[in-house]
């Protein structure tokens, strides 16, 4: 919008070319925007923008210096970010702070000043001369610094470098700092409020950044001054039990916290050195989000039908594939909770326990004392178990041990990082696996990914549906026609995404005895994925396309997340 004031003000006649012309050569010498240009060399009067912006964005047009603005509202905008977005809080209604811009479409200041205050924002429009002015008049003397909010806390003396002494108490005295252990909530506040899964706390050379992963898609939420860097850093390692003391080493640690109505929430703590600090990466482990429903999954009813079949066998191998992030973790969890009768044994070796079930015998890995996944399958084997889940199959000596207790009269699961089912034998082969014990143990390949799903409440129809993209993206001729494609608008629910969740598109195979076939006499993967197909295989393109009829997901989505089927 901005960089097309000038053009709709001519289209108005609200100004000419030539003061428009006249106005731009102003903000070329004094960087400004156009808006300020203009009203500066009197091109058109403040009244009269502010007007026409009101009506442009759909929002109340405010006059500051009508407005005697209280001192207690001022302190909930600091001062750096109210000249960094020309914003300056007005007044408070309830949950909602009245905010006056310059630029009410500017998403990033509202989801900034939104995450900082804690209120949801309400914008009304302002000309920049005023708000400028405004920010001089009430910031001059008593306006609050950035640290006053977000950690009022001289952290100088320990930004110390790798080759200084490091002044441990002083980093401790940081961390409890009020503003900080304050901000550090927030944070972890805010992510569960939006629903993300993962957050990023990042130091640079010159810069810090949080961000936080929603549906798949990192979006930055807020820069802290670079100066807490370390109380930040420090006080997550704190919360999850982590030497403070030990910034050369990466380090592992969790952390619980209660929320209202008896809820916890745990976080899985990742810290690894980087060039300028040590980076944090909490993953959000949401028990009471956790689907264990099959159904509620995105499985379709022969793949479902297939999956069941094979794990409710009483001994044989189910390996689930897919990138890290691709929800096999959740998966394997659902066909363990389809297991778990007090009529069974079920053990799992895992790296990490994500989530703690009754009735499960759950094994933490401990590689610096040995305990990786082939020794707890040894281990295994040796406590009478019926069900065995091993985190991920990552060397020839795990994945033997696996394939043994498979050929022994136990169920395994397990997790290997392929492209898509087809691709999972030839892993195991290039592992050392000899192909007979492959045929003889496994009983079926499910590989997966997640599409984000379209948030209900705001889905559209495609208007101008180009029928070529739908078939090259792989959906049959005779099928365009016969279904309704949705693509994503916003709204207050999604956070003006479009999207809302995600679903989840499988490709599963079982192995069939043709493929056993095939296996033994050395055929390439994309010999067994044609084969596959033939006996009624889903591939992933194809699961993913029929979530587009139904309307869950977009084209874009499906054809971003998964590959074509070229044979």
């Amino acid at each position: 919008m901005s960089g097309r004031l000038g053009e709709l003000l001519v289209r108005e006649n609200l100004i000419s070319v030539q003061q428009l012309r006249k106005a731009q050569e102003q903000q070329q010498k004094t960087g400004e925007r156009i808006g300020a240009a203009l009203i500066k060399t009197g091109a058109i009067e403040e009244s009269k923008l502010t007007d026409f912006l009101s009506k442009q964005y759909g929002v109340p047009a405010i006059n500051l210096k009508d407005f005697d603005i209280d001192p207690e509202i001022i302190k909930l905008v600091p001062k750096e970010v109210a000249e960094k977005h020309l914003v300056i809080p007005v007044n408070r209604a309830g949950p909602s702070l009245i905010v006056a811009m310059a630029d009410p479409s500017n998403i990033y200041a509202v989801d900034d000043l939104k995450f900082l205050t804690g209120y949801n924002i309400e914008s009304v429009v302002a000309s920049e001369p005023s708000i400028r002015e405004a920010v001089v008049k009430y910031y001059s003397e008593k306006g609050p610094t950035l640290e006053e909010i977000v950690g009022s806390v001289d952290v100088d003396d320990v930004e110390v470098s790798s080759q200084e002494t490091e002044n441990i108490e002083e980093m401790a005295r940081a961390a409890d700092d009020a503003p900080v252990i304050k901000l550090v909530n927030l944070i972890l506040k805010d992510a569960i409020a939006k629903g993300c899964s993962d957050i990023h706390v990042e130091p640079y050379e010159k810069d810090f950044r949080v961000r936080f992963r929603i549906d798949g898609v990192m979006y930055e939420v807020m820069k802290p001054p670079i100066k807490l860097r370390n109380a930040i850093t420090s006080r997550l390692k704190i919360m999850a039990s982590l030497d403070i003391s030990e910034r050369r080493l990466p380090q592992d640690g969790r952390i619980k916290i209660k929320l209202g109505g008896g809820k916890e929430m745990d976080f899985r703590v990742s810290v690894c050195p980087t060039l300028f600090g040590e980076k944090v990466v909490l993953r959000l482990l949401d028990k009471s989000n956790l689907q264990l429903d099959m159904t509620k999954l995105g499985f379709e009813a022969e793949p479902l039908k297939w999956f069941k079949e094979q794990i409710d066998r009483p001994y044989g191998m189910v390996l689930v594939t897919g990138p890290t992030g691709s929800g096999k973790t959740t998966t394997l969890y659902s066909a363990l909770s389809a297991l778990n009768d007090v009529g069974s044994n079920l053990c799992t070796a895992e790296d990490p326990v994500e989530f703690n079930f009754a009735g499960i015998n759950q094994v933490q890995m401990h590689e610096d004392i040995g305990l990786n996944f082939a020794s707890a399958l040894r281990s295994f084997l040796r406590q009478d178990p019926d069900t065995i889940m091993i985190g991920e199959i990552r060397d020839f000596e795990t994945a033997e041990i696996a394939v043994k207790a498979a050929l022994t009269g136990h169920m395994v699961l397990s997790t290997l990082h392929t492209n898509d089912a087809p691709g999972t034998v030839s892993r195991l082969l290039n592992m050392g696996i000899e192909p007979f014990l492959v045929t003889a143990s496994l009983n079926l390949i499910l590989a997966q990914r997640l599409c984000r799903r379209l948030c209900n409440a705001c889905k559209k129809p495609v208007a101008n549906m180009e029928e070529q993209a739908y078939i090259d993206g792989g959906i049959p001729p005779d099928k365009i026609g016969t279904f309704t494609a949705y693509e994503k608008n916003g709204c207050r629910e999604c956070n003006d995404r479009g999207y809302r969740g995600r679903v989840a598109v499988y490709e599963v195979m079982p192995f069939w005895d043709g493929l056993k076939e095939l296996v033994i006499n050395g055929a390439s993967t994309a010999e067994l994925k044609q084969e596959a197909i033939r006996l009624g295989m889903q591939t992933l393109r194809m699961s993913a396309l029929n979530k587009v009829m139904s309307g869950s997901t977009t084209l874009e989505e499906a054809v971003g997340n998964t590959a074509p089927d070229r044979m």
